[in-house]
């Protein structure tokens, strides 16, 4: 997912810390999904959130990866098994276990007691049917799963089974454990093809902690619309886990500018924002933190949630030249971005790009042998060895992603230092992404190498091919540099057909990809974005946290964090503050 950047204020020291006793701007009553108008709920029972949606609440269907309003996974629909990303581990959730029985056959217990929320029991054949759903409806975005070798999934009670052909799909089969949600047979096997995949699920019926219970196009912290969930009191982990939430209500908000976004954290009409808000730490550091939260105390302040990457369109002269990109490599600072641009609020990348969560797959000998560093002498030095002949480049963001505008011009000033020239372009995000796809660009950032439980989707992006060989939602994304390396491919190819639980041969696959990526520098990484998260303390408190060992939880609201990671022990974790 990539979250988008508003324009907004870069100081916040003018804005009044004792904003935050506000009162909330609330009215008229609570409406129900679909409907139009302002929601209220009684403030000490509700947590007002905002940062993932930027348009009004229309579509909770799991399913339309696109569409799929906050809440949707995570809050009414859930996956087998959540993924922690801080400490490295896999939690189950909707399954009891899971396990490979041999080479091609993965079993499943599905954990009893669970309903959903129409009070039918969710059953072994929920999970077999949203599993076969990869070969009814190959529109679904794990349908990739069949040409990897699924034949299909069978249920005996609660018991699931998942053939596959040889050799199995690992690394696909492990990214859909915890990130698809599973689906209620009586409800989606009544739907066509097309609404399964399109329908808009006003109604949502899930298994989750809560239920959608009203949606608005004019309410929220920035008046542009928002949706509440009601708590469910029959989930099943407030039995099986003990867990609940304090709050009854989550009401979330569509992200309005940065200015808005912080003048209602700072007011109290927000409790928890996943929103950009630069200049953050300059709150965190005046004696903001008496009622804001991040999730660490000092700086990078935030988790990283995704690589930040100089995109160089491999396909075009001189980008196709590798003394060209090592001059780009060696030629940009990433940590005058951090300083200069962020204050501190993300972190450097490491040179292979992957986030912290994987460094225990990081060939550290590797990144010593191959890694770079800035250096514009060296920079200067494989520039004169790469036939680069003085013509502008242009470099491209979307207009109105200040924190990138602002890289950009950092970066293109680096490059002009040691003999690049650089024309900055400044699209709309729609164009930007049109022009990423059909190579319609020379240099450009992207963030879309997200979090993941190993470095395989990481290298995907980087390796894939044939170009643009994927359908679905994965095609977006994928050797978007349009770099060609078949020994690196068939090197993926294995690491995806791998057991995981062969760590030997898993680390040396992922070791030979990282000296093929810092060797060949088809992409450049900068930055790791960061997971953005603010918490006001004035109606709600403890929130995750890296100083409290029981809360280093995910503090993430968006989609593929809320519904997969450990953001649900976050949510439940939160007490009044009063």
């Amino acid at each position: 997912m990539v979250i988008k950047k508003k324009k907004g204020v870069t100081r916040l020291a003018a804005l009044a810390v004792s904003a935050a006793l506000v009162v909330p701007l609330l009215s008229s009553t609570a409406g129900s999904a679909g409907a139009s108008g302002v929601t209220s709920f009684p403030r000490n029972e509700t947590l007002y959130t905002s940062g993932t949606s930027y348009g009004a609440p229309t579509n909770f269907n799991p399913l339309d990866v696109g569409s799929r309003q906050m809440g949707t996974l995570g809050l009414v629909y859930e996956p087998l098994f959540l993924y922690d990303p801080i400490h490295g581990k896999f939690i189950p959730w909707l399954a009891t276990s899971g396990s490979w029985t041999n080479a091609t056959t993965y079993t499943i217990d599905v954990r009893n007691g669970v309903t959903w929320s129409n009070g039918t029991a969710l059953t072994g054949a929920d999970v077999a049917y949203t599993i076969n759903l990869a070969k009814t409806n190959p529109g679904v975005g794990y349908s990739s799963l069949v040409p990897e070798g699924l034949i299909g999934a069978t249920a005996s009670g609660n018991t699931v089974t998942v053939t596959f052909k040889s050799p199995a799909p690992y690394a696909a089969w492990q990214y859909f454990l915890w990130n698809n949600p599973i689906l209620p047979q009586s409800i989606w096997s009544a739907l066509s093809s097309t609404e399964q995949l399109t329908g808009a699920n006003l109604t949502p019926i899930g298994s989750g902690p809560m239920t959608l219970v009203a949606t608005n196009t004019t309410g929220g912290a920035a008046g542009l619309g928002e949706q509440c969930y009601q708590d469910n009191p029959n989930w099943w982990a407030i039995k099986d886990l003990g867990l609940s939430f304090k709050f009854k209500y989550l009401c979330d908000a569509v992200n309005g500018s940065n200015s808005v976004e912080l003048s209602a954290l700072l007011s109290g009409n927000l409790d928890w924002s996943n929103n950009f808000l630069p200049g953050i730490n300059s709150l965190m550091v005046t004696g903001g933190d008496t009622f804001l939260k991040t999730y660490y105390p000092k700086t990078p302040y935030m988790l990283s949630a995704n690589t930040t990457w100089l995109e160089l369109n491999t396909a075009k002269a001189p980008m196709s030249n590798l003394n060209f990109r090592k001059a780009v490599a060696y030629g940009v600072n990433p940590q005058a971005i951090v300083t200069g641009d962020y204050d501190g609020i993300v972190a450097p990348a490491n040179p292979t790009g992957l986030l912290p969560n994987l460094d225990s797959y990081i060939d550290q000998s590797v990144v010593k042998q191959y890694g770079y560093s800035y250096n514009p002498a060296l920079a200067k030095k494989y520039l004169a060895e790469s036939g680069y002949k003085g013509q502008t480049l242009s470099l491209m963001v979307p207009t109105g992603w200040s924190d990138w505008v602002a890289a950009v011009q950092i970066i293109a000033t680096e490059l002009e230092s040691i003999g690049i020239h650089i024309s900055l372009i400044y699209p709309e995000a729609n164009t930007k992404t049109s022009d990423e796809d059909s190579g319609n660009y020379d240099m450009c950032l992207d963030n879309n190498a997200q979090a993941s439980s190993d470095p395989y989707s990481y290298f995907d992006r980087v390796f894939q091919l044939p170009i643009g060989g994927k359908t679905n939602e994965e095609a977006a994304g994928l050797n978007l540099e349009r770099f060609s390396d078949p020994g690196a491919w068939s090197t993926l190819e294995q690491a995806a057909v791998t057991n995981p639980n062969d760590t030997a041969k898993v680390n040396a696959l992922y070791g030979q990809l990282e000296a093929d990526f810092l060797q060949n520098l088809p992409e450049i990484p900068l930055w790791y974005n960061g997971a953005w998260f603010q918490g006001n303390t004035t109606y709600w408190t403890n929130y995750p946290s890296s100083t409290n060992p029981d809360d280093q939880n995910t503090p993430v609201l968006w989609f593929s964090w809320l519904g997969a990671t450990t953001t649900v022990f976050a949510l439940a974790d939160l007490r009044p503050a009063h």
